[in-house]
């Protein structure tokens, strides 16, 4: 009997809690935009910038199943290919930073002294410069494209991964088996990425992820102000802009679809970022 009731036991799956549903979708969802991003243009119905002037702001038809543009530009291919025109600066950004962010973390953690309150003291600096700002601030200096863009941000985001690494550097540090390989003369390089980086990766993922969500934003923010991406691209952010005119005729859809993809996408992946952060980290939050 004992063996039939742990059998049937084994055989229960372990219920799904609601929080792992929603990262569950919210990763569906960043998959999707990952792969549209990847495909986008070669699953799009139509050419996202081809122009009719005849079919402008149509409602939507079995050819364009969104809807078109002021322009007559097919919504629904705009929005599929604006992915990867959307993700593009988000990802540089967020893999510049977090790769800077992480070796900073590692070295002021490891030497201390005065390269960690250099590192410190520099991160408290840009952590005064709201990040938007200081990328606008750089678009209108050095002129409208997304260079500049992503290097100011790029620098805004390098504390948002840097500090959260270095104090968890700083308790990694300070285990045992770092003392005993050090006393065997394990070189500071093999230390870092044998043992050090593979223990505070989950950390490093779960803020990029997070942090990957805003950068989107922001580079939204900067298109939608005429700073980032420009005519014809089709970037969610111009779409916002460029669609905000016709709101007021009652042609809203461009802009209300391209800011619900940006809000669809920022959210899925605040929402993955905690779900890593549970699953990764242990946390409750």
């Amino acid at each position: 009997m004992t063996a039939a009731l742990f059998a049937r036991t084994a055989a229960k799956p372990r219920a799904v809690r609601p929080r792992d549903r929603v990262t569950l979708a919210a990763g569906w969802v960043v998959g999707l935009v990952v792969l549209l991003a990847l495909f986008g243009p070669l699953i799009a119905p139509h050419d996202p910038n081809a122009v009719d002037p005849l079919n402008v702001n149509a409602a939507p038809t079995a050819g364009h199943l969104l809807g078109t543009d002021d322009t007559g530009r097919d919504l629904l291919s705009r929005l599929i290919a604006g992915a990867r025109a959307s993700m593009v600066a988000p990802t540089v950004v967020i893999v510049v930073s977090t790769t800077l962010g992480t070796l900073l973390a590692l070295s002021a953690a490891w030497f201390g002294g005065w390269l960690d309150r250099c590192v410190s003291g520099a991160l408290e600096i840009v952590f005064g410069f709201p990040g938007l700002i200081m990328a606008v601030l750089v678009a209108a200096v050095f002129g409208a494209g997304l260079t500049a863009p992503i290097v100011a941000l790029s620098i805004a985001y390098l504390p948002l991964i840097t500090r959260v690494v270095r104090s968890a550097a700083i308790k990694e540090r300070d285990l045992p088996y770092v003392a005993a390989l050090q006393l065997l003369g394990a070189p500071t390089a093999r230390v870092w990425l044998r043992h050090l980086l593979p223990n505070l990766l989950p950390l490093v993922l779960v803020q990029a992820a997070i942090g990957f969500g805003y950068a989107l934003l922001d580079v939204a923010a900067i298109s939608f102000l005429g700073l980032g991406s420009q005519p014809p691209n089709p970037e969610w952010g111009l779409m916002v802009s460029n669609g905000a005119p016709s709101i007021l005729a009652g042609q809203p859809q461009q802009s209300l679809y391209a800011g619900l993809a940006i809000l669809t996408t920022v959210v899925a992946f605040n929402l993955l970022g905690a779900g890593l952060s549970r699953r990764l980290l242990g946390e409750n939050a």
